[in-house]
């Protein structure tokens, strides 16, 4: 019974709306979720008294080849989904994290907001594997580890929290961009 109920859920994001392509809809997640991100980073900013100027120390946490003029469009989506994959992981872990040490205690904006990027992640990442025709997992591609997520409650890991937050924020406006540039050229237009 909850095969048939993925199925239906599957089968509802595969279809755009009416008068919206496949890739018009990706674009549209992808825009609605870098506003989704854009909107948790600020919440918890404002929950850990964090200026918005201040950007944590080291490497990104998801890093991929670096584009090159050679890859191809398709390549470059492939890798947008990887990146998105190890977001979906991070995300989830970060989820984890904040439930255990708060034992309950989160609620209101800053829960619903990380539920409602959680949940456009997925549908995103469902989305751009139709684009992609691809038959690869959509499960999160990271394990929640010590060693790379830090010590819970330790200033370590609230800064991790915001690198993830920054991460999801990039990947998501990446997102959007690079799939704005592959409906304009299935599609031959800018209108979503």
């Amino acid at each position: 019974m909850a095969e048939q109920g993925q199925f239906e859920v599957d089968t509802l994001l595969d279809m755009p709306a009416p008068g919206q392509t496949r890739t018009g809809r990706a674009v549209a997640l992808a825009r609605l979720l870098h506003q989704d991100c854009t909107h948790l980073l600020d919440l918890y900013r404002v929950r850990e008294s964090l200026s918005s100027d201040h950007t944590p120390a080291g490497d990104r946490i998801v890093s991929l080849s670096p584009s090159s003029p050679d890859l191809g469009l398709e390549e470059q989506v492939q890798l947008l989904y990887s990146a998105l994959r190890m977001c979906l992981g991070l995300l989830e872990c970060l989820i984890q994290r904040e439930d255990e040490e708060m034992e309950g205690e989160l609620e209101g904006d800053y829960e619903q907001a990380r539920k409602t990027v959680r949940d456009r992640l997925g549908h995103l990442l469902h989305s751009t594997k139709v684009l992609l025709e691809t038959e690869e997992d959509v499960t999160p591609d990271h394990e929640c580890t010590e060693e790379v997520d830090g010590v819970v409650g330790s200033f370590r890991a609230k800064m991790w929290t915001y690198r993830v937050l920054l991460e999801l924020t990039h990947w998501a406006d990446s997102a959007s961009q690079t799939l704005h540039v592959l409906h304009r050229e299935r599609e031959g237009t800018d209108e979503i």
